[in-house]
């Protein structure tokens, strides 16, 4: 547990200094410790969001909301990762 809460740390180090494909890494080193804990995946979508990767985003969610039916940060981070979807399936690109 001391390993997993040094790495989400870390995480969270690296999302304060922008380096979300680091502080990805390190939540999905969370997630190799313990899967249930949600706030690694909602930590995670929340990088995928700042990396316009919003299917990844949706999915981090999706297994958020299958554990914590009433997470609101993983309702916003999804609704946040289709509004980016929609966009790049009516545009074609990047917003």
């Amino acid at each position: 547990m001391e390993k997993f809460k040094r790495l989400k740390n870390e995480g969270n180090d690296c999302v304060k200094m922008g380096e979300y494909d680091e502080a990805i890494n390190k939540y999905s080193e969370c997630m190799k410790l313990n899967a249930e804990e949600c706030t690694v995946y909602t930590n995670r979508a929340l990088c995928y969001l700042k990396l316009y990767k919003y299917e990844e985003a949706k999915q981090d969610c999706d297994h958020v909301l299958q554990i914590e039916d009433s997470n609101i940060k993983a309702f916003y981070r999804r609704a946040l990762a289709y509004k980016g979807l929609q966009v790049r399936k009516e545009h074609g690109r990047y917003p």
